[in-house]
């Protein structure tokens, strides 16, 4: 008897201080990205955007965000150099 933590190993990739997100239209691919970048003001249009489209239920089971993935990195880097 018991019961199992689906997804558990999957989350535990995940470094303290960071988040995993989902990007993409079409397919989706995960990135890792520090938890700080979610007050970024870029980050948080994109997150109205998911909220938008998603609403609570994320189809990935974590947060995903429905941008293409060059402009994803594209923001990421410019959040990295600053």
């Amino acid at each position: 008897m018991g019961f199992r933590l689906l997804g558990l190993q999957r989350r535990s990739n995940v470094p303290k201080g960071y988040i995993a997100v989902y990007v993409g239209k079409n397919e989706k691919k995960r990135f890792m990205i520090p938890i700080s970048y979610l007050n970024q003001p870029s980050i948080q249009d994109l997150l109205s955007q998911a909220e938008q489209e998603f609403g609570f239920a994320h189809p990935m089971g974590g947060l995903t965000i429905p941008c293409r993935e060059d402009v994803f990195l594209d923001i990421t880097s410019r959040l990295q150099r600053s």
